[in-house]
């Protein structure tokens, strides 16, 4: 998409969006207590099977984070034409299902440079998909605390690269969430950098397995410093077993993922409780068909 027609693109998406999709996935903060699931849990499933599959099982939303191992999300098939994007959406509405999130793999740690930019791209081309689908979010990560570049620094990159990414998304209905992943999973880090790139089309995902399997601070905690940022969540359970992490069914873990739900669901939380399955990156881990089965019935089991 050239960016010199964005303007364009924004105003004629819109309008045709609005009126064939009214009442979609953009509307998603007048509902509660909705399950989505990411396909990073599926990731060999074709859409067909990964809409069927979050019918079959009570699911209303989809985060989409690569189909058939395709991770650049503009290159599915799905999605890789106006004719396609329009069937996409057709399925989707006759199922009563939406898109949640668009997970691209950019990362705003990088200092200036090639780099930095091929990043910029990728987050530049997810909100305009995300705009064409009727998708209100799509997710960047920090990601990293290089060790030849000062901390202050590499927050400072990942501030700028938020805003000039919420700038980008301006004139949208699409917001640019960052997902707490990484070395940046300190409550006082997140809030440091959300506090500085504070923008109408900038958020947060709060993963609380990523930032409690690494610095143990209470969910509690977590969720009141940073409840104002927060308009996704990841959902997932884990144990630490000689240091490493090892995925499990939610609530056979050690993380204190209900503590989290709980304070979520209390604080008025509106937005999805998204499963993240990391099946593509840890294939030994129980089937799609199991774990993503299992986490809607555990979700509603607990009043959700």
């Amino acid at each position: 998409m050239k960016h010199s027609s964005r303007r364009q693109f924004l105003q004629t998406s819109s309008v045709l969006l609005a009126t064939a999709f009214a009442g979609s996935s953009f509307d998603i903060k007048k509902q509660q207590k909705l399950l989505s699931f990411s396909t990073l849990g599926c990731p060999d499933w074709t859409f067909q099977k990964i809409t069927d599959f979050a019918v079959q099982h009570g699911y209303s939303g989809i985060e989409v984070r690569g189909i058939q191992r395709q991770l650049d999300l503009t290159k599915c098939n799905e999605f890789s034409n106006a004719q396609n994007r329009s069937a996409t959406l057709k399925i989707m509405k006759d199922k009563g299902l939406h898109f949640v999130d668009l997970g691209s793999s950019a990362n705003l740690h990088f200092a200036a440079g090639a780099e930095r930019q091929k990043n910029l791209e990728e987050g530049r081309r997810f909100i305009d998909l995300a705009q064409e689908i009727n998708c209100p979010y799509i997710r960047v990560f920090p990601n990293n605390f290089p060790k030849d570049q000062d901390k202050g620094v590499t927050m400072d990159w990942i501030i700028k690269g938020l805003l000039e990414l919420g700038d980008h998304a301006k004139g949208s209905r699409v917001t640019v969430l960052m997902e707490s992943h990484g070395d940046l999973v300190k409550i006082d880090d997140l809030e440091k950098i959300m506090q500085s790139a504070s923008h109408a089309n900038v958020g947060l995902i709060w993963d609380i397995s990523n930032m409690w399997t690494v610095t143990k601070e209470p969910p509690l905690q977590a969720y009141q410093k940073l409840k104002k940022y927060i308009r996704h969540t990841h959902i997932k359970d884990a144990k630490i077993v000689n240091n490493k992490i090892q995925y499990t069914m939610l609530g056979q873990g050690e993380v204190p993922i209900f503590e989290a739900i709980d304070a979520l669901s209390k604080g008025g939380y509106k937005g999805y409780y998204s499963f993240e399955w990391e099946k593509l990156w840890h294939p030994e881990i129980a089937e799609p068909e199991i774990a993503l089965a299992d986490f809607s019935k555990v979700m509603k089991q607990h009043g959700l």
